[in-house]
């Protein structure tokens, strides 16, 4: 069953109406009602991509943040073949809201790294909703150090509402395993992509998506801190979020005027989540563009062209 976000309501009611003249079957005249069946699609389908041109960043927010929406194991099914995920820091535990490891990516051998959310109940408490400990940092440094290694590019799928917040996570370095992941980015001699597929929030995203190139979906976001938490600090009122991310500039659309992110991958109307085998194939063209437009590259030019990338951010503005 389909989840509609609040803004679609008028979608919904359309949908609504065709799935009770379909549930009447033989009951009535059928060409009447594939007509109007067929009258009430066009209407929805028109409604929602009216809709979906003129989202708020706060919509936005929602559309990112939708529990459909594909994750990490999703593109890791699709695009990566032979995918074996490496478990664990060496140091703690193994974090399963990071998920790393090695394979394919249309011929090319490659490492990834990727938040994973979890599709229900289970899962998300397995994966702690994408919020990763300072273990999941850890992992994520020692494949990256085994990519650097080997000569094996690195692909970031980053999707999470920031790192893991709890008493246990700050006790064992969380802010440090952030900086140390954010560190190995930056210094990596083999070219690095990154992709925010969903919410890229704060630090706990910036820890494996300073790449050479970083990409988003169109109506994924990127930012210092959730919405909810900057109304907070701005103006003690949680309340205010929608305030909040229209004044962040956290849409894709924003940070590419900023030059804070290098490429937008299209969405199908109506969000990733309506046709997740789609989006994952167009995502999966960015990234081979993305490589492509590194190729040939020296360790050290690609260590230049991140240098030059991350400090021009913000200089013409």
């Amino acid at each position: 069953m389909r989840t509609y976000l609040d803004f679609e309501k008028p979608v919904a009611d359309l949908q609504g109406k065709v799935q009770e003249l379909r549930s009447l079957g033989d009951d009535g005249d059928a060409v009447t009602i594939n007509d109007e069946i067929s009258r009430l699609e066009a209407r929805a389908n028109q409604a929602l991509a009216e809709i979906y041109t003129k989202l708020t960043p706060w919509q936005k927010t929602q559309v990112a943040r939708h529990p459909d929406r594909p994750h990490f194991v999703d593109y890791a099914k699709q695009l990566i073949e032979d995918f074996t995920p490496l478990a664990g820091d060496r140091q703690f535990a193994e974090d399963a809201a990071i998920v790393a490891g090695l394979g394919r990516f249309r011929g090319r051998g490659i490492a990834v790294i990727g938040h994973e959310k979890g599709a229900d109940t289970e899962t998300r408490l397995k994966h702690n909703f994408g919020m990763a400990r300072p273990e999941g940092y850890r992992k994520a440094v020692r494949i990256m150090d085994m990519a650097d290694r080997f000569s094996i590019p690195v692909l970031a799928l980053v999707d999470t509402a920031g790192a893991y917040p709890g008493i246990g996570a700050e006790e064992r370095g969380q802010a440090e395993a952030i900086a140390r992941s954010t560190d190995r980015c930056l210094t990596l001699g083999v070219p690095n992509v990154a992709v925010i597929i969903g919410e890229g929030g704060s630090g706990g995203a910036v820890a494996i998506a300073t790449a050479n190139k970083v990409i988003m979906l169109e109506h994924a976001i990127y930012t210092v801190a959730s919405p909810e938490a900057s109304a907070s600090i701005l103006w003690h009122d949680s309340s205010r979020a929608q305030d909040a991310a229209t004044a962040m500039r956290i849409t894709a659309q924003d940070l590419s005027r900023f030059g804070i992110i290098d490429a937008i991958v299209q969405e199908p109307v109506g969000g990733a989540h309506r046709k997740p085998g789609d989006t994952v194939a167009a995502t999966g063209d960015a990234i081979a563009q993305a490589f492509a437009s590194l190729d040939n590259l020296t360790p050290e030019e690609v260590r230049r062209q991140r240098r030059d990338k991350y400090l021009a951010i913000g200089r013409s503005l």
